[in-house]
């Protein structure tokens, strides 16, 4: 019993990786034989982790095809509002319980993510990696819990806004704002500097969706 709950969970975390790295996209089927031989895992793992995806919104039904879903401007909109406030309050709660050590951490991130501008799928990555540090010092397990499942819906966005001119290093200087506040004490200032990086992301993926739109034309 305990081996095939672990089936599962590995099924269910290596279909979410793939999503979560764009092997599969937005509007991409999955399909149960070619998912067991892609992982080496046995169908029935494989089937049990599409439902437990399909729950959550991270696959759609096409017919009876199971494809990854994709966000209308709406859900967009809706995912980033919850986005921001929910990290904006893990940094105000980051200023209040993050260690020393967790601030250095920090601040070594913002400095050796520098080094990935050029390169906006590394930087993507560590982008999340930032992000999940400011989560964990929050020291709040259920506010870190909430924030991995809007994270997943993330997953479902195709490209990273990140890719922008400039935008690797706006939002490496944004993530520098952050940690300060965080070391100062500044629980305000960390909650606003995080909602106005979050801000300026969506508004940069706002722009990129539509020149993606225009370039498609009518």
């Amino acid at each position: 019993m305990a081996e095939t709950r672990m089936q599962q969970a590995d099924a269910y975390t290596l279909i979410l990786a793939a999503i979560d790295e764009g092997i599969y996209r937005p509007g991409d089927r999955l399909v149960e034989s070619e998912l067991a031989e892609r992982f080496g895992v046995s169908r029935t793992p494989i089937r049990e982790a599409l439902q437990r995806l399909e729950t959550q919104s991270l696959l759609s039904r096409d017919g009876r095809s199971l494809i990854v879903a994709s966000l209308d401007h709406n859900q967009l909109a809706e995912l980033y509002v919850v986005r921001a406030e929910l990290e904006g309050l893990a940094a105000r709660l980051a200023a209040r319980h993050a260690t020393v050590e967790e601030v250095r951490v920090l601040r070594d991130m913002v400095a050796a993510d520098r080094r990935l501008v050029d390169d906006p799928a590394a930087l993507s990555r560590a982008n999340k990696r930032f992000h999940k540090q400011i989560h964990l010092a929050s020291h709040n397990r259920f506010l870190v819990q909430q924030l991995d499942l809007v994270h997943r819906s993330m997953a479902l966005l195709a490209t990273t806004s990140l890719a922008a001119e400039g935008r690797g290093d706006e939002a490496l200087d944004e993530h520098g704002a952050i940690v300060e506040a965080v070391a100062r004490g500044d629980g305000d200032g960390a909650a606003a500097a995080l909602k106005t990086h979050i801000s300026h992301a969506f508004e940069t993926r706002l722009k990129l969706e539509s020149g993606d739109r225009r370039r498609q034309g009518p």
